[in-house]
């Protein structure tokens, strides 16, 4: 069964994101690391990047597909998961963990508020 931890907002193109105060930690949810299958490659924005709502930060590559990451909030990116550059291979094992992919510095707080709580992304997934 798909893993859908209660203390993280989601998208409805199935990322997800953990706030501590003013700092999104983002990555992919169980489920869609399911869909992809074997992951090949992540393509991830460099420290200083803006991104913005819903707008395409990356790609990820797996073996039958290559998919738009999509960024839950808008800000700067303070931090980037450089080992997945060489091994992407933690999305897979530790989605909400280790396979974390950007931190961002949110510039709009209000943002969260349009993001999915744990119970609606369930109903979303079928969980």
């Amino acid at each position: 069964m798909t893993q859908v931890p209660d203390d993280l907002l989601y998208t409805e193109k199935h990322e997800w994101v953990r706030v501590q105060d003013d700092v999104a930690t983002i990555g992919i949810t169980d489920y869609a690391q399911d869909q992809l299958g074997d992951i090949v490659y992540v393509e991830l924005p460099e420290a200083g990047s803006k991104v913005a709502q819903m707008e395409a930060f990356g790609t990820i590559e797996a073996v039958k597909a290559v998919s738009d990451l999509y960024s839950p909030v808008s800000g700067e990116v303070i931090e980037v998961n450089e080992a997945l550059r060489d091994d992407p291979t933690s999305i897979k094992s530790s989605p909400y963990g280790e396979g974390w992919m950007i931190k961002v510095k949110m510039s709009n707080q209000d943002e969260l508020a349009t993001l999915l709580q744990p119970d609606k992304y369930r109903e979303l997934v079928g969980g």
